[in-house]
């Protein structure tokens, strides 16, 4: 037997072509995976390697189990049900934040991209990649940026009793280049007043407004909740 026609009989005996879409699924879930984990996430690098690979390994074998007449979508599809349970796993509500979108997400994407290295369509399996490092690491910082150029902050501050100390407080934040979305007043106990302000604004203006606030006579205690 020539090498010529040994060649396509163990590529056929030994799958290599899965094995590769298998080795290919590992460097592109690791990749994503790495730079999660350097962020310091809870779905890092062993996570998105194993929903890559086992994304594609469910996709090849529903292809080679439809044969002819099946149909090769029906198990692949069910990965993108299925994965839905691992991503809401990722996401958190705590005291009224909701944090683990990003990482749910992205294995999702990661998962997209462990089914077309399955069926074959390696260039769109590794450009996806790419382009999601690019979406997590360049425009991660970008919009780090943009949050910095604004930000919503809820201030509350404890003043003597009267209209005109809460007026005072109002003056001062609106004074700092501040906008107030929401401005309430409780009574806090004898002789106080609890002013409850949410305000959007820069970074340096929120700096600029604590100061300013700590800085008065009149105020007793504040809390600032990002």
């Amino acid at each position: 037997m020539s090498i010529g026609t040994l060649w396509p009989t163990l590529v056929e005996l030994l799958r290599l072509e899965l094995l590769g879409a298998v080795l290919l699924a590992v460097v592109c879930g690791g990749a994503v995976g790495l730079e999660r984990e350097l962020r310091g996430k809870a779905a890092g690098l062993r996570t998105n390697i194993l929903i890559c690979v086992g994304a594609t390994l469910f996709t090849q074998l529903s292809i080679d189990l439809a044969d002819v007449n099946g149909d090769p979508a029906r198990l692949a599809a069910q990965i993108v049900s299925g994965i839905g349970f691992i991503g809401a796993g990722t996401i958190l509500h705590s005291r009224g934040a909701v944090t683990g979108l990003t990482s749910a997400a992205t294995i999702w994407v990661v998962a997209a991209i462990g089914v077309a290295l399955g069926s074959g369509a390696v260039l769109e399996g590794v450009g996806v990649t790419l382009l999601m490092l690019f979406v997590l690491r360049g425009l991660g910082w970008f919009e780090g940026q943009v949050r910095r150029q604004a930000t919503e902050a809820t201030i509350s501050v404890e003043v003597p009793a009267g209209d005109d100390q809460i007026a005072r407080v109002e003056e001062m934040v609106r004074s700092c280049g501040l906008e107030v979305a929401d401005m309430h007043a409780l009574p806090a106990r004898e002789g106080r007043t609890m002013v409850t302000l949410t305000v959007r604004g820069k970074a340096h203006q929120h700096d600029e407004v604590r100061l300013q606030l700590l800085r008065a006579t009149s105020s007793y205690r504040l809390s600032i909740n990002e």
